[in-house]
């Protein structure tokens, strides 16, 4: 399961930087028609990159650190669907389903290990 969520989270954390680059052309033309010159949009593409960066690493640490893995993937996968919503629908079950499944690998680990004693 280690290996599956190493992989759902740099799938989706690269996916999630595809839709922040969407959310942050939109946002640039939005501020380029905008009479103000400026975009939420904008703020928010930048907050999503952020989110799959940290599903990224996330998904980097399953394979040594599965609980920390889970937790920063689920955060980036809640974090990346309040920012740009559709933007990350293709991101987001793969952080979330890589992030149980990594919290769920390590309740394994854990449980492996006080058997043996």
């Amino acid at each position: 399961m280690r290996v599956a969520s190493l992989i759902l989270g740099i799938v989706g954390g690269i996916a999630g930087l595809g839709g922040a680059l969407f959310a942050l052309f939109v946002g640039a033309v939005d501020a380029a028609f905008s009479e103000t010159g400026t975009s939420p949009v904008v703020v928010q593409g930048i907050f999503s990159i952020l989110f799959s960066l940290l599903g990224i690493v996330g998904g980097a640490f399953s394979l040594n650190k599965p609980k920390i893995s889970g937790i920063l993937m689920i955060v980036a996968s809640l974090g990346g669907l309040v920012s740009i919503s559709w933007g990350y629908v293709v991101a987001f079950p793969s952080l979330l389903i890589g992030g149980i499944l990594a919290i769920i690998s390590s309740k394994n680990n854990e449980k492996q290990t006080v058997d043996v004693n």
